[in-house]
């Protein structure tokens, strides 16, 4: 029974799936009903559901969550991180220097690369529901298995939602037609539907890195975090009521623990992408994008790390927005890197000392030691270009923060005290006197550091259409991005986002 290609597969511009779990089975065809009654088989079609949310590279675009070009779009685009020009390095057209100064077009590469990553990921989840529709199985045990595989694919539709608004929305496999925009509200009401409609039919427990009550749980009260800056309805008690459904965690007493190679047994960790090199899984080399060439020499004294590239790194401003006490602030690398097999600061081939400092003195000609470096996941020396820790998708610290959050919002900044509390304890910082908005804000930067989230909390704050480093006032039209040139060029039937 051949699988016809459909206009996800055109509006998305012809992705490939990028399987990056080699112990998985695809199947591009169903011979007969008796396929999907094994329990092998289902694991194999969901598990290829799991595996989309690594991303894919390909000759287009290099589209991964967690380090290009997913991840620098939303870094890049808020009060965080930078990519500046070194020389003649990390230009690349000017996409970085763009998305900095929040004056990007249509036709920026990281923008594409982030429409591509969510509909691939729609896409491909949408081929294993119409093989899981043709399966063996009876249509009992259809109901958890969909539960699951909508509620990932509900997942991708809140990233284009935050990131891009007005999508089309696109959930049967064999439909043929290019389809057409839907409002931002249409997609907001999509999302919540298909996650509602699945709590009941999901895993009640605590199971590391699937889709489980907890992590859709945690997924709507996010959702609801950020319903008045989507769709302008606050939803604060919404949020907090969905937290409130969420057991099984607690944070870590080491807060890094969250970020080691082993942190899969991380207690906090609610929903994570799981990363094995042995196994083949790829697109997990952040800190290889962020440190210089040379800093491998800090990690082995014979440079058995792999190559970096000199890359992203935190904007002035950051490393000194955290007290020195704060144990967080190890999350970036700063200052005289040490060659261990000399016991001196690492030469740059400028002849100067590779000294991390905060300051950027020039965003478009930048030194090479300008910038802190992201060291928030551990670095160890034998580890190859494939990192093996997995990512970090959302944590228990974020469900006290969106609890206390909301509380102050509602004007009950006293009941956000227990939540903040176990956040700043762990950090060894102080509690404030007054807990307002401007502290959580601030918070929320310290907490999740380099975690792929700023942009959607400036934007909730406001302070993403205010003046910052190296850019002017934000139009609010630029709170989503433009649907990509090229995917406007395959499919007549979509509107381009207004502002652009």
């Amino acid at each position: 029974m051949k699988i016809k290609i459909k206009a996800a597969l055109l509006l998305s511009l012809l992705f490939t799936f990028s399987c990056t779990d080699l112990s998985e089975d695809l199947y591009d065809r169903v011979e007969d009903d008796d396929f999907g009654t094994t329990p092998n088989e289902i694991e194999a079609l969901v598990g290829g559901a799991y595996s989309s949310l690594r991303g894919f590279s390909d000759g287009i675009s290099n589209s991964f969550p967690t380090c290009e070009y997913v991840f620098f779009l939303n870094e890049v685009a808020s009060d965080e991180a930078t990519i500046p020009t070194r020389g003649t390095d990390w230009y690349d057209g000017g996409r970085y220097q763009q998305v900095q100064t929040h004056t990007w077009d249509a036709s920026n590469g990281m923008i594409l690369s982030a429409w591509r990553y969510c509909y691939s990921g729609i896409a491909k989840i949408n081929a294993i529901i119409y093989q899981i529709d043709k399966s063996g199985l009876s249509a009992e045990a259809k109901v958890p298995i969909y539960a699951e595989l909508k509620s990932i694919r509900a997942y991708y539709y809140y990233l284009l939602l935050d990131m891009f608004g007005n999508v089309p929305i696109v959930t049967n496999f064999e439909e043929q037609s290019l389809p057409s925009n839907s409002s931002r509200q249409e997609v907001y009401d999509f999302v919540e539907s298909e996650w509602l409609d699945a709590l009941p039919h999901l895993r009640p427990n605590v199971v590391y890195s699937k889709f489980t009550k907890n992590v859709v749980y945690g997924l709507l009260a996010r959702l609801y975090l950020n319903s008045e800056a989507f769709v302008g309805t606050a939803r604060w008690q919404d949020c907090i009521n969905m937290c409130q459904n969420i057991t099984g965690y607690s944070l870590t007493t080491d807060f890094f623990a969250n970020f080691a190679t082993t942190n899969q047994t991380s207690s906090e960790i609610i929903l994570s992408i799981p990363y094995d090199s042995n196994a083949g899984t790829v697109g997990n080399y952040l800190s290889s994008m962020s440190c210089h060439y040379l800093h491998r020499f800090t990690v082995s004294a014979t440079g058995d790390y792999p190559w970096s590239a000199n890359g992203i790194c935190g904007q002035p401003g950051l490393y000194s927005s955290f007290q020195d006490t704060d144990k967080r602030k190890k999350c970036m690398i700063e200052g005289d890197q040490i060659n261990l097999a000399t016991g001196s600061v690492i030469i740059m081939d400028s002849g100067q000392p590779l000294t991390y400092t905060e300051d950027i003195v020039n965003f478009t000609d930048a030194k090479q030691n300008e910038g802190v470096r992201l060291g928030k996941y551990e670095i160890k020396a034998g580890e190859k270009w494939e990192r093996d820790h997995d990512w970090v998708l959302m944590r228990y610290s974020e469900i006290l923060m969106m609890q206390a959050e909301c509380y102050v919002r509602l004007g009950s900044p006293d009941l956000a005290a227990p939540f903040v509390q176990q956040i700043t304890s762990r950090a060894g910082t102080e509690m404030p006197a007054t807990i307002d908005l401007a502290f959580i804000d601030k918070e929320l930067l310290r907490e999740f550091t380099f975690e792929g989230r700023r942009r959607t909390d400036n934007i909730r704050f406001g302070t993403f259409f205010q003046p910052w480093w190296q850019k002017g006032a934000t139009p609010a039209s630029r709170a989503i991005y433009p649907i990509p040139t090229t995917v406007l060029a395959t499919n007549s039937n979509l509107v381009q986002n207004p502002g652009y």
